[in-house]
């Protein structure tokens, strides 16, 4: 077998630096400490690194930024907790390089614009919270540039992408409910126009068919927590006999809690409660939220080690990272 030639990352991995830093070495940026230069430099020597010459050309003639599109027009997103830790974790990333960060929400007509325009002045993008059929995946595929999706949009596979085991681990929340004795388990659920939500329905589907449960017990949300509140309300009054619910997204599950509450029903004696993502504040819900955990941060970090390599000419992989239950007082 042929051995494979020594990437970037390796260099930067034998050095002790960042991918980033060791793209500037190369290009022969000016800020660059003495020390980490000397630590490139010797590792690419001890690894017979050859680098790739059409993506040094292509970094000479880089605009210097990347674009984070958000398939959103909410002014206030970035105080929901999911995007913000995503936006922290891309940042993080982007703070090693010489790239600047440009985010753009860019639901409507005059959001697309705006992306449009902005898609001449970067180096590549990340796109996050897409629906189905959604023209910001065309949008960035016709601009020639290199694209990573933060998940998979419904109806297609992008080649390159970063994603939580979203349908794992709504299964194993409701394996959870079904191993407290739970029998009667609900569900919210996300949009229907998102990937997403329907791997997360899939996983508890799969979850009520293997112990030969029913599945009709389902309300539909939006990933809000007045979503969830009024999805609550709706299973309450269509199937009071319900003794537990798998709620899609912890925002959610914080409203279907306050709606519980309301009515009078006690959690988990009455009615167990397992969300997912494990925001900070689920935590803080009363009673505290029994939630399936994916690597919010490492999902926006990903997405950007993942960009850059590309823009840096390499053909990293997809990367679907993994989800774990985090056991609290609600279930």
């Amino acid at each position: 077998m042929t051995e494979r030639p020594p990437t970037l990352d390796a260099v930067a991995q034998r050095a002790g630096v960042s991918t980033g830093t060791v793209s500037r070495v190369l290009n022969n940026a000016q800020h660059v400490s003495q020390k980490a230069r000397q630590a490139v430099e010797r590792a690419i020597e001890e690894l017979g690194y050859v680098p790739n010459t059409a993506a040094r050309s292509l970094a000479a003639r880089r605009r210097g930024a990347v674009v984070l599109a958000i398939s959103s027009e909410d002014p206030a997103l970035t105080a929901n907790l999911f995007f913000a830790e995503v936006i922290t974790g891309v940042n993080a990333v982007i703070e090693e390089t010489d790239l600047q960060l440009l985010l753009v929400l860019a639901a409507s007509q005059r959001g697309q614009d705006r992306f449009t325009r902005v898609l001449h002045a970067a180096d590549g993008v990340l796109l996050l919270a897409l629906r189905e059929h959604d023209p910001l995946s065309k949008l960035a595929a016709d601009s020639g540039l290199p694209v990573v999706h933060g998940g998979q949009p419904l109806g297609h596979t992008p080649r390159h992408y970063v994603d939580a085991d979203n349908r794992g681990g709504a299964r194993l929340a409701t394996e959870h409910l079904i191993s407290l004795g739970r029998r009667r388990i609900a569900t919210i659920t996300g949009g229907t126009d998102q990937q997403v939500a329907l791997a997360r329905h899939l996983g508890y589907r799969e979850a009520l068919a293997l112990a030969g449960l029913s599945e009709k017990r389902l309300a539909h949300g939006d990933f809000t927590e007045s979503g969830g509140a009024a999805a609550m309300t709706r299973l309450l009054a269509e199937h009071p006999d319900l003794d537990a619910v798998f709620v899609a997204s912890d925002a959610m599950a914080a409203g279907a809690l306050d709606v519980l509450r309301e009515r009078g029903r006690r959690v988990p004696e009455e009615v167990a409660v397992v969300g997912f993502n494990d925001i900070v504040t689920a935590q803080h819900t009363q009673p505290a939220l029994t939630t399936v955990r994916q690597p919010i941060e490492a999902l926006g970090r990903e997405m950007t080690r993942m960009l850059i390599r590309l823009i840096n000419g390499e053909q990293p992989t997809s990367l679907i990272l993994p989800t774990e239950l985090i056991r609290r007082d609600s279930a």
